[in-house]
């Protein structure tokens, strides 16, 4: 299955998120904080804007969670069946429990979830209510319901709060996190948080630092990069584990940026679905999860690691008329940039470039206006600037072009590629946007090319 994002298909205008949280699994990343005295018990809302970036394993990946014990723990997951559960258990019994139906797979989207809880009310089904994207949930595979005034474990005085993980080693996050809220004393719905635009009818972001937090409560907006647990409802900060300013990302529900796509590719993809070991067998081949058929592109590959003899890195398309488990440019669509200097399309092998090595960064520069190629090794042009003519990418194939690296055809090996389209998984030294404002690369964006988010998509895409 290919999931990828087709332009102008988020809302815009109104309130704009600056920032989000990457959580990578393999980094052990969490925040945390000691619960004091609550509001009320009974009564708490929790909200967050999520990317899951792990959709294609049976990993289960956490949002927050309260653990006392094996015994008695509350938590919201995304399952490795990707459906989305609430889980509370009291002691040997499962006095909370809502499994939804529906599956949320898609690695490029962002979601807006919803728990809220009013143990008081006299409706069972009313005690906890799942909103996704601004829509209750209403069908379950399993809906328990607290009895009446049943205390919230994860708002009791002395609790540790869990964001990005259950309270253990286990179950952690994998994905990105935006305006992060916990209400402690009210139990609110989507609209305290979002709403639907009134042009897409796309449910979106509004600003959340009106409403009353409660004594546990906190907002966490991500953008202090030196403190990514700070509350900027003014309570006491969230404790910082694993965490660095790196993992400060741009990507977020108001604009969102490419990844690679792991629901495409076969290899081991961390950071947020930007830094990717091609598999020793199997497909080698990665492409980005936006696709663009018009406009000027850029984006930067850093090269980390190689056991394979050579490394690709271009653009390519998907469908019937790719091969889909072969190197980047064995096709028709598909145009690639050596690590041994040449150039490949079409399984036509030609001198191009300079040879590049792991720690050089290899900028792609698309222009579908022209149908021209472009590729840097370190800021310099390659090929003295002539751009390579590309074929547009035809209706008998996607209409697509996306961004894309591989190691060889033969499978004797990989190749790790850290991808940069605007916000990166490593430190940039210098630091350059797009004309818009957009991205921050290692190099100069060439004149009249933009980094790929949906901002930029809606404008020229």
């Amino acid at each position: 299955m290919v999931s990828f994002i087709l332009p102008g298909n988020s809302a815009s205008g109104g309130f704009d998120v600056a920032n989000s949280c990457r959580f990578d699994r393999g980094s052990t990343d969490f925040l945390n904080k000691t619960l004091g005295t609550p509001t009320n018990v009974d009564k708490a809302t929790f909200s967050t804007w999520v990317k899951f970036t792990d959709t294609s394993s049976g990993n289960d990946a956490t949002l927050f969670g309260v653990l006392a014990d094996g015994n008695n723990t509350t938590y919201i997951q995304l399952l490795g069946s990707k459906v989305i559960r609430l889980n509370m258990r009291e002691s040997t019994s499962y006095i909370g429990v809502l499994t939804t139906n529906r599956v949320f797979r898609d690695p490029s989207a962002w979601y807006h979830i919803v728990v809220a809880f009013d143990t008081t009310q006299g409706t069972d089904s009313n005690r906890i209510k799942l909103y996704i994207n601004g829509v209750q949930e209403t069908s379950f595979s399993t809906a328990t319901y607290p009895s009446q005034n049943t205390d919230l474990r994860f708002n009791t005085s002395g609790q540790v709060f869990n964001i990005g993980r259950r309270g253990d080693s286990v179950n952690l996050l994998d994905g990105y996190l935006a305006e992060t809220v916990f209400i402690d004393g009210q139990q609110l719905t989507p609209t305290s948080f979002g709403e639907f635009d009134e042009d897409s009818g796309i449910w979106k972001p509004k600003d959340v630092s009106g409403l009353t937090f409660g004594n546990n409560g906190f907002y966490l907006d991500y953008e202090d990069s030196g403190n990514l647990g700070n509350d900027v409802n003014g309570g006491t900060d969230l404790t910082v584990n694993n965490l660095t300013a790196i993992d400060q990302s741009t990507d977020t529900c108001t604009n969102n940026f490419a990844t690679m796509n792991v629901l495409d590719g076969q290899g081991t993809y961390s950071e947020g679905n930007l830094k990717v070991q091609t598999a020793d067998s199997g497909r080698g081949s990665q492409i980005s999860t936006i696709g663009v058929s018009t406009g000027k592109w850029y984006a930067e590959f850093k090269l980390t690691a190689t056991s394979s003899s050579l490394a690709y890195v271009g653009i390519d398309t998907t469908g019937s008329t790719q091969d889909a488990n072969g190197y980047v440019g064995k096709k028709a669509y598909g145009y690639s940039y050596l690590s041994d200097g040449r150039k490949v399309n079409n399984e036509s092998f030609t001198s191009y470039g300079n040879s590049y090595t792991t720690g050089d960064i290899i900028g792609v520069a698309l222009n579908l206006d022209d149908n021209e190629l472009v590729f840097y090794k370190n800021g310099t042009a390659q090929n003295s600037g002539t751009a390579i003519s590309i074929t547009a990418s035809s209706s008998t194939d996607t209409g697509f072009y996306f961004f894309a690296f591989s190691d060889n055809e033969d499978n004797t090996g990989n190749v790790t590629f850290e991808a940069n389209f605007g916000s990166p998984p490593y430190a940039i030294s210098s630091g350059n946007s797009d004309a818009n404002g957009y991205g921050n690369f290692e190099y100069s964006v060439p004149s009249g090319y933009y980094s790929i988010c949906t901002k930029n998509l809606a404008e020229y895409g």
